[in-house]
């Protein structure tokens, strides 16, 4: 399928979730509010995990540099 062809039906997705959004004939907005209380949360979680799986690789990294350096020195 042609790369156009594929944005224009992203297109036409976005609008019609937006209007469907604006419109809120079948009650999504309060459904939507719903999905984003019980998502927010855990994608918090997984970020605080993710930041500090982060940072405890960057504190070995570190350490192995200050053994390499300390190695280094005593040739």
């Amino acid at each position: 399928m042609h790369p156009i062809v594929k944005i224009l039906i992203g297109v036409v997705l976005i609008v019609g979730s937006l209007v469907a959004l604006i419109r809120d004939e079948w009650g999504l907005r309060a459904s939507l509010l719903t999905v984003i209380k019980g998502v927010v949360p855990a994608f918090l979680i997984l970020i605080g995990i993710f930041i500090v799986w982060l940072e405890l690789d960057e504190l070995k990294i570190e350490k192995e540099l200050a053994r390499e350096e300390k190695k280094t020195k005593k040739k």
